[in-house]
């Protein structure tokens, strides 16, 4: 049923006032001042003032990344003063809860929220257990809302519907004596439909309420969710434009006399730099950033006053004019916990409006040069000690870091390679594997991350890569059809924003990304184990289910034959990594040299 303005009911505790400084920032501000008095909270005498500062911290894709992130997941990138970046190690829900808790000293009015992505993807400590540890560290910080994202969506609805409202997991069962009681967060999907009833599947929208101040949220993820995830996980679902559905419930809002309104929009925007801290706005609002957030705010109804946005893992703090053409906050904190954007709303009590021309925000980098929070502290360990049996098994040995970066990554071409060699055990007639891009979540690391020493590669590191348990499927398909499968990563859905599928060894191609559309790959470059490809014969192909449902906008690997599904693809990369490495002799990264870009 529709929010009311009320608090939300399933809320287990109080908010409070927690302590300390804000750590590195930069600061994107919308151009005019207020009156003095503005940021004040007290008038004369006992009066409040017209203006009252609120706090909104957010940030968004932790995808259950509880313990700091390894690799460059981990890593930020600040732009300095003489215009060189400095890398920062970063994450961790032990720092994030100790620089939240500092942040909002001093802020009696503050709010926490999120821009979805909190689940899904996760790493084997909350993955493992269905994501209820990640739950239980979102109650801990105090997260006040989130919208959902694309990976809350993962195992499906049901299993959404049961992060929210507790339970234990229906297959798997209670994991502790303590029954799992869900968050104490609302999710918000406004645009989220039960195709049966027509109706939000979680609540649309939540107030945020203190004395005499409220803020609206609406929550939405990306219409296109469908396309990224699994035809299981949006079985029954409906997922509508994110433009329609913001305007439709700020204007539910303003009926309930709620005027100061944020969106959760989890879809995200591609800024000019990869630095956390570059001005986005240095010339001219809007001017900094690309992408699919640039078309939404700027059809976003002027009611609403700030959008926190995500998905595209991006950090960024920009303005972006709304339909009247006046500047908007825009923000997104990268992903995994790395960063946390602190964001000023000065509440109007006149007006019951946020001063849009007062709005200021910064992105902050979650350092661990802070204590660990030791209530994470305690989660960690509680999870840890459960998952030790499993994750602690060695699965493999690499020599040096196997990194998941660049347009093709040496991660993506192992996981590809596996997918073939397993391939070929159930069929030796397999020709070739593709691994889409985003199912490849981290790379691996030579340095040790516990007690199993360097160059070990552990179960939980191998699902920390693979989380999804996708089978390997194979498919048989035309020539012409894998030629349309490559031209697919740079044309139709993917032209604006590629998805480059990782190769396994014997496929090799040019990508001249000088060209645009379908053009970019060089169909004549296109070699087989050397060969050309010939249009009329037939290969079969190795790939993940995801894949060969068609996701990701490649239509073409869901017309496959003769289907053949195998086993889950972390244990085809287990099986491959057992097979040929040892503590004598380590895998070597794959040279990423098997697609040619032309810049």
């Amino acid at each position: 049923m529709p929010a009311t303005s009320q608090p939300y009911r399933g809320r287990r505790r109080t908010y409070r006032l927690l302590a300390a400084a804000a750590a590195l920032a930069t600061a994107g501000a919308l151009a005019a001042a207020l009156p003095a008095e503005a940021h004040e909270s007290k008038g004369h005498g006992h009066l409040p003032s017209r203006y009252q500062d609120v706090q909104l911290l957010s940030f968004n894709d932790l995808h259950g990344n509880l313990e700091p992130p390894s690799g460059s997941s981990g890593r930020v990138s600040e732009l300095q003063a003489d215009g060189t970046t400095k890398t920062i190690d970063a994450g961790g829900v032990e720092y994030l809860a100790t620089h939240l808790r500092e942040a909002r000293k001093g802020h009696p009015y503050s709010v926490t929220a999120a821009g979805g992505d909190m689940v899904g993807a996760s790493p084997l400590i909350s993955g493992l257990f269905h994501d209820e540890p990640t739950i239980e560290a979102l109650n801990k910080l105090d997260l006040d809302v989130t919208s959902v994202g694309n990976h809350e969506f993962d195992e499906g609805a049901r299993e959404l519907a049961r992060l929210q409202n507790g339970g234990c997991h229906p297959t798997d069962g209670c994991y502790t004596d303590q029954r799992f009681t869900g968050a104490d967060f609302p999710y918000l999907a406004a645009n989220v439909l039960d195709e049966k009833t027509n109706k939000p599947i979680l609540k649309p929208y939540w107030v945020w309420k203190k004395k005499d101040v409220k803020i609206g949220f609406i929550g939405v993820t990306l219409e296109g969710t469908p396309g990224i995830v699994s035809a299981d996980g949006v079985k029954g679902l409906k997922f509508k434009d994110e433009v329609e559905t913001i305007n439709k419930y700020a204007r539910v809002l303003q009926a309930q006399g709620v005027k100061s309104i944020v969106a959760l929009i989890h879809e995200g925007g591609f800024p000019a730099s990869g630095a956390y801290n570059y001005d986005c706005d240095s010339a001219g609002a809007g001017s900094g950033i690309s992408g699919p957030i640039v078309d939404i705010a700027k059809n976003i109804t002027p009611a609403v006053d700030a959008l926190v946005t995500g998905h595209t893992h991006n950090a960024y703090v920009c303005t972006i004019p709304d339909p009247s053409g006046k500047p908007r906050m825009v923000t997104s904190a990268a992903s995994f916990g790395r960063l946390y954007t602190d964001t000023t709303l000065t509440y109007d009590r006149f007006t019951g409006d946020i001063a849009r021309t007062s709005v200021k925000s910064a992105n902050h980098v979650v350092t661990r040069t802070v204590p660990k929070a030791p209530d994470m502290t305690e989660l960690i360990a509680k999870w840890n000690t459960l998952a030790a049996p499993i994750g602690n098994r060695a699965i493999g040995y690499i020599s040096a870091d196997v990194p998941n970066t660049g347009t093709e990554s040496p991660m993506g071409d192992l996981i590809a390679d596996a997918q073939l060699a397993y391939g070929r055990e159930l069929d030796p007639g397999t020709d070739l594997a593709l691994m889409n891009p985003g199912g490849v979540r981290a790379g691996l690391t030579y340095a040790a991350k516990g007690s199993e020493g360097d160059g070990v590669v552990t179960y939980a590191e191998g699902f920390t890569v693979q989380p999804f348990s996708n089978t390997v499927n194979l498919q048989d398909f035309t020539g012409a059809q894998l030629i349309q499968v490559l031209k697919e990563q740079v044309s139709g859905t993917n032209t604006a924003a590629p998805k480059i599928l990782q190769p396994s060894a014997n496929l090799a191609y040019t990508l001249d990304l000088t060209k645009t559309g379908a053009d970019r790959v060089v169909t004549d470059s296109i070699r087989l184990n050397g060969a050309a490809v010939d249009p009329a014969a037939t290969y079969r192909i190795a790939t993940n289910s995801f894949l060969a449902g068609g996701g990701d906008g490649f239509t073409t690997l869901g017309q496959g034959t003769n289907d053949l599904v195998g086993t889950d693809d972390l244990a085809a990369l287990e099986k491959y990594l057992t097979a040929n490495s040892s503590p004598a002799n380590p895998i070597a990264p794959p040279v990423a040299n098997r697609i040619s870009i032309v810049q």
